[in-house]
């Protein structure tokens, strides 16, 4: 049984996050995760930008960064450049990181960087009043959408993949389990790792929405998530309005940094 305090600043409790919302079970699946790996703590740094996400970095004891909107993947990226003997995680919001911070985003899965990126997507931004993120599906309400939403909205795992990231998964905090072996395979794996956690929002999204409490917004989860493996065996008309979760890649390729270092290598033999 993990002890969880080890891992926390006990004296930031108690978390701001409403009731019902699962990033509680998220943050829990990636200490978790970080007790599987055995990452040394004193090696480990947690960068985040700004949201309901963002604000784990407050509650967990290691060596933290909350940054400004948008900008936690490329604060993490200075980072990663400067100690790469760091495992720097990027705790992210679907707001943060896939609008003001898009741009980031598909450049450090591009570059294949060494960083692991827990996204957090609840489908809103929950903390400045229920607007519309790139997350929202079509058709839902928000704040800024009070006839339904008229948008596509990005698929996270697609996106990051079509940019290049070395390892892709998406879990749900209903599946708490799973989202936390995903995470110990995306730490694992070298360069650029995304993990999407999908967590309920009951505050903004589920109460506009009409999908009750927490609890129900939970059972939502599991009763239209479907793992990767079946839908493969499935038609597109039985997955229409399905979750599909698991790993979506898992590959080996040349690293950022890696790259970076062998450079200034050849470069110091080279004038020597």
């Amino acid at each position: 049984m993990i002890n969880y305090e080890q891992y926390l600043r006990t004296e930031k409790l108690p978390l701001i996050w409403c009731p019902g919302c699962g990033h509680g079970i998220v943050m829990k699946a990636l200490l978790r995760a970080v007790h599987e790996a055995q990452l040394d703590k004193d090696k480990v740094c947690m960068v985040s930008g700004i949201g309901c996400s963002s604000r784990l970095t407050g509650y967990v004891d290691f060596n933290t960064l909350h940054t400004t909107h948008g900008r936690a993947i490329a604060f993490a990226t200075g980072i990663k450049m400067a100690r790469p003997e760091m495992h720097v995680i990027v705790i992210t919001g679907d707001g943060d990181a896939s609008s003001i911070g898009g741009n980031h985003l598909i450049h450090a899965a591009r570059r294949n960087i060494d960083l692991t990126v827990v996204l957090f997507n609840n489908q809103i931004y929950g903390m400045t009043g229920g607007q519309v993120s790139p997350t929202t599906p079509y058709n839902a309400y928000a704040s800024t959408a009070p006839y339904g939403s008229f948008e596509n909205n990005f698929d996270i795992p697609q996106l990051v993949e079509a940019a290049g990231a070395s390892f892709v998964a998406r879990g749900t905090a209903y599946h708490a389990m799973p989202l936390t072996n995903y995470i110990v395979k995306a730490i694992d794996r070298k360069g650029f790792s995304l993990v999407e956690a999908l967590s309920p929002c009951p505050t903004t999204f589920g109460r506009r929405n009409k999908q009750g409490d927490g609890v129900k917004m939970l059972q939502r989860q599991k009763d239209h998530t479907i793992s990767q493996r079946k839908a493969e065996s499935m038609p597109d008309s039985e997955l229409n309005d399905k979750i599909i979760t698991g790993i979506f890649v898992d590959i080996q390729k040349p690293e950022c940094r890696e790259e970076y270092q062998k450079l200034i290598d050849h470069k110091k033999g080279k004038g020597a």
